[in-house]
């Protein structure tokens, strides 16, 4: 057990929301009880998983996906209003944490992803900022853009949408997780030979192809389950606490 107080300064601890700008406040969003025996973590704070953590008498739900965007509306109505007060009324700590999920160089979705794909170089990219938003690796021997595609499908149970030269071989591969298609531009004015993102938007395409980089968008969700759960694993590793993955699936 540990005290909500204490579980926030492990996480901040751990994840330096401060050192990030953001789209959203991270760490403690929704009060909950003050004693933390079981935790859910998962991507997205969903009606779903909010319902599936109160079936698991959990105390506290970690995400990636929180609350409080910049830009959205700030009336708690309709769909917030529901899961706000389901939250509430169960008395769940709900603890968010996005871009530091990300770039985290151990824990984080990128750094995971790496780890997934058994990329035994993969590094933050040292150039581009926040320092691991962008990670990257340098294969020993070569692959094709078959295998890559293959090796991503296998790994993330989802089937990757892929563009580039098939007769090409990967020997360098750099990747953002989620929505960081946008990325591409600064790893084919690297030299990488491939580029992984979750999301791909219709401008992504055309860059793949202008700047002859292999493309694979694999996914927000499917990208981005990795980091909270290695967080929460973590948190049981290192402190006995209660946690549990809880996959919310989205094809997105």
């Amino acid at each position: 057990m540990i005290s909500r107080t204490e579980l926030g300064r492990v996480l901040d601890g751990l994840l330096k929301p401060a050192d990030i700008k953001d789209y959203c406040p991270n760490g403690l969003q929704i009060e909950g009880k003050d004693r933390i025996k079981r935790i859910v973590t998962g991507v997205t704070a969903s009606q779903r998983l909010i319902d599936a953590a109160i079936d698991h008498d959990a105390d506290a739900i970690i995400v990636h996906h929180g609350y409080f965007w910049k830009g959205e509306g700030a009336a708690i109505t309709g769909m917030k209003k529901r899961r706000i007060k389901a939250l509430l009324e169960n008395d769940i700590n709900l603890f968010a944490y996005h871009l530091p999920i990300d770039v985290h160089t151990t824990l984080g979705n990128n750094a995971q992803l790496g780890k997934l794909l058994n990329f035994e170089t993969a590094k933050p990219h040292p150039d581009i900022s926040p320092q691991g938003i962008v990670f990257e690796a340098r294969l020993t021997t070569p692959i094709s853009q078959k295998t890559l595609a293959t090796q991503l499908e296998n790994v993330l149970g989802k089937k990757p949408l892929v563009e580039g030269d098939v007769d090409q071989p990967i020997a360098t591969v750099a990747w953002c997780t989620g929505g960081g298609q946008s990325f591409i531009d600064k790893a084919a004015e690297a030299g990488f030979d491939a580029f992984i993102s979750g999301e791909v938007s219709e401008p992504t395409i055309h860059s793949a192809r202008e700047q002859q980089i292999h493309y694979f968008a694999c996914g927000h969700h499917a990208t981005e389950r990795y980091g909270v759960k290695a967080l929460g694993d973590f948190l049981h590793e290192k402190f006995g606490l209660d946690t549990t993955f809880i996959d919310i699936d989205n094809p997105a």
